[in-house]
């Protein structure tokens, strides 16, 4: 085993000793685990840059990961199966995505158990650190490793960052976000170059290297440092920026792949009740990733990460949740792992699961080609929101990009589109601020909650796995009945709705070449080459405008609004014809319908209204809890979540046919 030492810093009943249905109590364990890999083994050598990490008197390779383990306090309560959870920049997400809990809940005490579901279900819950540039802030589980070196001295290379604020300001960090900076080598750097453009895909302008510094002069009380980027004009809300500069120090990200495949076998293996607090009661793991950590799933899976030194198979399933075609820098010299810019990260191709020939540059790849050559596959689903499908990526994940055609992905893949679905699980009644990141959208933000798809997706991942029953089909927009339709052609049909902002364009996948400047598969980051982009297929719409394909929910199937994946910046925090998302997560709309036809007439909304649609209430709860049954039998959700759906339902009926009286 890797894990040499398990240290327990703190070991606590959770949430009061609240007892869950049948499982009982459950304990809450946190500390640190150290691990030791050999460099030049074949399961850890396609790490980036492990081969220039310090090593110990065995020659070994030692990092640290924070970790937090929720357990039932009677194993035998449990079912036996651990809950990975790929930790979000350090936060906890299996609770959000799983428990329904706010998304203001604090990560350090996780007081709010939100409907309990894992826990009732026994499930024990694992939050693991994998990023090495999470800082140091209380609560965020993070990830220790060394630096490459190279006769003892450190890297010193190219390095990309982008930026994009909501409000006007001077100076901004040389990280992505609030990680771990990346200083410049040399603050006078002469060919060091800052761009602006308004759009991904559109013109860029060069700010003068006179009208910009790496060294923080805004106040001179604080001295001066090399860490941030200081534009003397200030960073316009909305525009987007990309600084290129030279770095020194490069952290082996790519151990994060390590720590979480180590600490699964460890947690599966491990037989001493001394090391491992869950010897002998976990036969199972899956993990999940939202997002970012989505695509550092993407990613594991790519480079064949889930078989450890010792033989052993790491992750039994993985739910990569809203992580589209994109992987990112988990595995890059210089890599910034927290970056989400799909227009920027390099070596994007491939996409879907199966080897296509790259239409850009001719190469050949599938996700899963050096894992298809192994006992290491899991089982796998890529579930993902429409807000994926409009950034320009989750489609690609089921496209022939040759030939415009649907592919047949391996029988361990299920890929789901959660129709009419933002980027993060919606709030209602709708909002218009987003209160994690203050971003205004144009439109109230999407209502879907589509939490209930994700509990089922866990379910019968387990059920999969220790029963051998395969979940439903894959269900997504396919070219096979014309249901994948290129967005810029369905962001036409929404043209004719009054007061609805739409986008000056649509998104699409840029193609980059990084030239040949290449040395042993590790890029480094120069001003690269546009080469074009690839289609982005979205599902055509229906008649109010919600799409046709996917798993519909009856906020989709049996409507009282249009809910979509895309919603504009609002023109207070600047660029208001450019999506959101561009960083950040993608926001989608809800819009309601007209109530009666006379409204519809009044306003001229071509949409049909509420009234055309259902005769009365009572129509419309039948239909509603026929969609729900279907969903049932389907295996779409679960039987413990079919009242509240249609629960919810009648409350957004009545809410707004009340307000039309």
């Amino acid at each position: 085993m890797s894990i040499k030492e398990i240290i327990i810093t703190q070991k606590s009943v959770f949430s009061n000793g609240k007892t869950f249905d049948e499982t009982g109590t459950y304990d809450l364990i946190e500390g640190k685990a150290f691990f030791e890999i050999n460099p030049s083994h074949k399961s850890n050598v396609s790490i980036t840059d492990i081969d220039l990490a310090p090593v110990n008197k065995n020659g070994n390779v030692e990092f640290s990961s924070d970790f937090a383990l929720l357990k039932p306090s009677n194993p035998q309560k449990g079912n036996d199966v651990l809950l990975l959870d790929i930790v979000n920049r350090g936060n906890k997400t299996a609770l959000v995505g799983f428990n329904n809990i706010s998304k203001q809940n604090d990560p350090n005490t996780l007081s709010d158990t939100g409907n309990d579901f894992l826990m009732n279900h026994g499930y024990s819950i694992l939050f693991c650190g994998w990023q090495a540039d999470v800082p140091e802030n209380m609560g965020l589980i993070k990830l220790d490793v060394p630096e490459a070196m190279v006769n003892g001295k450190q890297l010193i290379g190219k390095i990309m960052n982008q930026y994009q604020t909501n409000e006007k300001i001077k100076v901004l960090p040389l990280a992505d976000r609030y990680h771990l900076k990346n200083p410049s080598y040399d603050p006078q750097e002469a060919i060091a170059q800052m761009t602006v453009r308004d759009h991904p895909t559109g013109n860029y302008e060069i700010i003068p290297r006179e009208n910009w510094s790496f060294i923080r002069v805004e106040d001179p009380e604080i001295e001066p440092d090399h860490s941030h980027i200081h534009l003397e004009t200030g960073f316009e809300p909305g525009r987007i920026y990309q600084l290129i500069y030279t770095s020194i120090g490069s952290r082996i990200v790519g151990l994060g792949f390590a720590a979480v495949r180590d600490i699964s076998t460890f947690l599966k293996y491990e037989s001493s009740d001394y090391l491992n607090p869950c010897a002998g009661n976990i036969d199972t793991v899956i993990s999940y990733g939202i997002s970012q950590s989505g695509r550092f799933l993407r990613e594991y899976i790519y480079n064949d990460m889930n078989i450890d030194e010792n033989g052993s198979k790491a992750l039994d399933g993985i739910i990569a949740h809203v992580g589209g075609g994109m992987r990112g820098e988990f595995n890059l010299r210089f890599g910034q792992p927290s970056k989400d810019v799909c227009y920027i990260t390099p070596e994007l191709f491939p996409f879907s699961d199966i080897t296509q020939q790259d239409p850009l540059t001719k190469t050949e790849s599938g996700l899963l080609d050096k894992m298809n050559k192994n006992i290491s596959m899991p089982k796998i689903m890529f579930t993902n929101s429409s807000a994926e499908y409009w950034r320009g990526d989750a489609a690609l994940i089921h496209t022939n990009i040759n030939e415009k055609k649907d592919v047949v992905s391996n029988s361990n893949i299920r890929i789901y589109h959660f129709a009419g679905t933002q980027h993060g699980s919606g709030i209602y009644p709708a909002i218009k601020i987003r209160p994690s990141d203050l971003i205004e959208g144009n439109m109230p933000f999407n209502t879907v909650n589509y939490t209930p798809l994700l509990r089922s997706c866990l379910e019968n991942m387990k059920d999969w796995i220790k029963t051998d029953i395969a979940p439903a089909d894959s269900c997504h927009p396919t070219h096979i009945d014309s249901t994948a339709v290129e967005s810029k052609f369905v962001l036409q049909k929404f043209a004719s709705i009054p007061n609805i902002k739409l986008p000056d364009h649509t998104l699409n996948v840029i193609g980059l070449d990084y030239g040949n400047e290449k040395h042993l598969g590790r890029t480094i980051k120069l001003p690269p080459e546009h080469i074009g982009t690839y289609p982005a297929y979205v599902s055509d719409v229906d008649e109010t405008l919600n799409e046709k394909k996917g798993i519909r929910l009856p906020d989709i199937s049996v409507p009282t609004a249009t809910n979509t994946g895309w919603n504009c910046r609002n023109q207070s925090i600047g660029n208001d014809g450019l999506l959101i998302g561009i960083t950040g997560g993608l926001a989608g709309s809800t819009f309601q319908l007209p109530v009666t036809n006379q409204q519809a007439n009044e306003v001229g909304d071509i949409r049909p209204s509420i009234e055309s649609l259902y005769t009365s209430k009572h129509e419309y709860i039948n239909k509603v809890t026929e969609a729900v049954k279907i969903l049932l039998t389907d295996r779409y959700i679960l039987e413990e979540d079919a009242e509240e759906i249609i629960y919810l339902a009648e409350l957004r009926y009545d809410d707004l046919v009340n307000a039309n009286d």
